[in-house]
């Protein structure tokens, strides 16, 4: 028989494989015969506006102390990632390209800014008042009219900023929870991944597991800390402080299957409207981690939002790893006992 018997299950149910691919019923694998739906977020960026209302409203509920308040140079982004004090980080990459373009970072040599500002609204090359809602008779085709604006009209060149709001996964296949002796990271009954903090020993074997370079240690106890996606909040059936301050509904909670759904909607909805380069991250059952439980709506690569273009579950390989272990050990004990024989007498 092969396969890994799934928890909770009778020894006649076999999951495939508990470490990677898809996996339809997370909960259920985790010993929870009567979970609710998955749940866990969608984050389209497209409508974000940098505001950090996710930030402060994460870090109010849960009490992450501050994170230190230098001014990085890296536009308005000041926490510049995750880490144990930071659950939530919005990121600013701003780019100086043609709308619909890709290239990601910007240069400022030679631009003016103060004469830039002065011109708002002007001249051609300005974006100037209702630039995001085109009148009905200037909309392009396939766009709602008065709605969207793409992302290149009449190829003007000024700058952008592509704001996203990262935060933990919550991945199909987690290798932090993998990986960790004490059982102090768990799989709750709505397929999210939480630390307990207080089972934590500070080993630090999840952070290097981690394929996003999520989870992290802090630097006065060693315990390590991340997003619990509010596991207090939904237990009494309220969404996560994060997607509750969202004044633009960049990020949305609620059950996975129905934000992939929606995820694909309007992907297909901001294509029509000329932003081509709208594509969905981490949505797929079929990647790396078997689909993460927070997924995103980018407008660029994933490398721009320093996002890896291709995770994988880093624990993935551990029975192969194991077996050639076994083998190669099989194999040197084959070798001495076979030189011990053989030795002349």
């Amino acid at each position: 028989m092969s396969g890994i018997t799934r928890h909770g299950t009778s020894g006649d149910e076999v999951h495939r494989n508990a470490l990677y691919g898809p996996e339809p019923d997370v909960a259920g694998a985790s010993g929870y015969p009567d979970a609710p739906a998955r749940t866990g977020f969608f984050t389209d960026t497209s409508v974000c506006i940098g505001c950090k209302a996710c930030e402060v409203a994460c870090k109010e509920w849960n009490a992450v102390p501050e994170d230190g308040l230098e001014l990085t140079g890296m536009s308005y982004d000041n926490t510049q990632g995750l880490g144990a004090d930071t659950w939530r980080h919005v990121a600013f990459i701003e780019q100086r390209k043609p709308f619909g373009g890709q290239e990601p970072g910007v240069a400022h040599d030679a631009v003016d800014v103060f004469a830039a500002a002065s011109r708002l609204g002007s001249d051609a090359a300005s974006p100037g008042p209702g630039a995001t809602a085109p009148p009905p008779d200037e909309a392009p085709p396939g766009a709602p009219a008065g709605e969207i604006s793409p992302v290149s009209p009449d190829g003007r060149t000024e700058l952008r900023w592509l704001m996203a709001s990262d935060v933990c996964k919550h991945c199909t296949h987690a290798a932090c929870l993998d990986v960790c002796p004490t059982g102090s990271l768990f799989r709750t009954e709505f397929g999210t991944v939480v630390v307990q903090e207080d089972i934590c020993n500070g080993c630090g074997y999840c952070v290097p597991a981690c394929p996003y370079g999520v989870i992290d240690q802090r630097k006065d106890d060693g315990r390590v800390w991340k997003c619990t996606l509010c596991y207090d909040r939904l237990g009494v059936g309220m969404e996560p402080a994060c997607a509750k301050a969202c004044p633009t509904e960049s990020i949305q909670f609620g059950p996975l299957d129905e934000l992939r759904e929606r995820a694909r909607a309007r992907v297909g909805q901001l294509h029509a409207a000329g932003v081509t380069d709208a594509r969905l991250y981490g949505e797929s059952p079929d990647d790396g981690v078997g689909g993460d439980g927070a997924f995103f709506l980018l407008l660029d690569e994933p490398e721009v939002y320093g996002l890896p273009p291709d995770p994988v579950v880093t624990t993935r390989d551990l029975p192969d790893m194991w077996r050639h272990a076994a083998l190669a050990a099989v194999s040197l004990t084959a070798l001495a006992v076979g030189s011990f024989l053989r030795r002349p007498r």
